[in-house]
């Protein structure tokens, strides 16, 4: 269906290939590989999101005199799950007032909480003119498909402030990212460390070692099919040991992400003797490093640490790497490095009660943020002197 809005026409799409990659990779020109259209056409083609997933995409395609200029990742969505901007309470005081929260509609890409382009635009399209024409289109949608609300997750702080500036409440959660200041080497980072500290990181290291514990990384073309195998592996038994579930993503995801994205990804493995026992995927492009997936087959102390965190660190200095996103949550990051910064999401609901109840819970919320980011910041492990 679409709509002829002033100038712009919007389009919505059922899934990524009715769009074209031709026209993905035209306007994604720049994102992060999250937001190309090898991943997320992935996950569409395994099954990761569709069906009876709870994400249904319904991607936004813009268009400005039959020519597209914009393009939104969007879903349909049954639960909240896979999110990591947490409305599980909103949800169930909907339920106590015998109203529908789900379908709801995100602005978001799949599991996956790392901020970056959701709004990906041309050139020729003026953000500020066309941001109050999008919300007012998406609140048609809202109305004609009955979906509850519209969420923009882990969106840019520019888009965000303009969102907020047009009513979509502004939310505001804080991650821990580890920020390259040129270091030469891993010691020399550490060396920025204050002395306890420095220490500490230096022990847990040493523990994995003495455990006879071997890490490799690998990246480019240097990982095999077998490689992949053994992470899935990898990472479906730690999800069952859990979960009891095999993990949101499949083995056809990570199967063609490996064959389609294989110079974005690097790949620890963790080797006791010969035995490979644990592995931890990551996404990088020139600008960042992420990690996203892990799994062990063995329990060992600091294992986690080594292969999610210090791997990470060192590949960054190696590659030149400006920051490094681990995941979403884990105070236990802030004593290995990882600084506090703000993300971003921006939410609108279409019932004007709900809408009002909700933006003064995250006013309050964000009073309470910011007090944890500033306690946060006290607990870095670096010398007063640094920064």
């Amino acid at each position: 269906m679409s709509i002829l809005s002033l100038k712009y026409t919007f389009k919505f799409s059922t899934s990524i290939e009715q769009i074209g990659q031709t026209v993905w990779d035209g306007l994604a020109n720049g994102s992060n590989p999250f937001c190309q259209y090898p991943f997320l056409h992935a996950l569409e083609t395994s099954g990761s999101v569709g069906g009876k997933s709870g994400w249904q995409p319904f991607h936004l395609i813009i268009y400005q005199n039959s020519e597209p200029v914009g393009i939104l990742p969007l879903y349909k969505k049954t639960h909240s799950y896979g999110e990591y901007v947490f409305d599980f309470a909103w949800a169930n005081t909907y339920r106590q007032y015998g109203v529908n929260y789900y379908p709801k509609l995100v602005a978001a890409i799949p599991f996956t909480p790392v901020t970056g382009a959701r709004l990906m635009l041309s050139v020729k399209v003026d953000k500020q003119q066309l941001l109050p024409i999008l919300c007012q289109e998406i609140t048609h949608q809202l109305a004609l498909s009955g979906m509850s609300s519209m969420h923009w997750l882990f969106v840019e702080q520019d888009i965000s402030n303009l969102l907020h500036e047009h009513g979509q409440i502004q939310r505001q959660a804080v991650q821990f990212q580890w920020f390259n200041r040129q270091y030469s080497s891993f010691e020399d980072y550490l060396m920025h460390f204050n002395s306890r500290k420095r220490k500490s990181v230096k022990k847990e290291r040493l523990k994995v070692t003495a455990e006879g514990i071997k890490v490799v990384r690998l990246h480019g073309d240097n990982f095999t099919e077998e490689n992949m195998r053994f992470f899935y592996h990898c990472y479906k038994q730690t999800y069952l040991k859990r979960s009891g579930h095999d993990g949101y993503l499949t083995k056809a995801f990570f199967q063609q992400i490996f064959r389609d994205l294989h110079h974005n990804l690097m790949l620890v493995i963790a080797l006791k003797g010969e035995q490979p026992i644990a592995s931890a995927l990551f996404v990088f492009d020139q600008n960042q490093l992420c990690g996203r997936y892990w799994g062990a087959l063995e329990e060992i102390h600091n294992l986690h640490f080594e292969c999610c965190y210090y791997q990470g660190i060192e590949f960054c200095i190696e590659q030149n790497i400006a920051h490094f996103n681990p995941g979403t949550q884990g105070e236990h990051k802030i004593l290995r490095g990882f600084e506090p910064i703000y993300c971003y999401s921006n939410h609108s609901l279409k019932e004007l009660a709900f809408h009002e109840a909700v933006e003064r819970f995250i006013q309050q919320e964000n009073i309470q943020i910011e007090q944890y980011k500033n306690n946060a910041e006290r607990l870095l492990p670096f010398r007063k002197t640094e920064g």
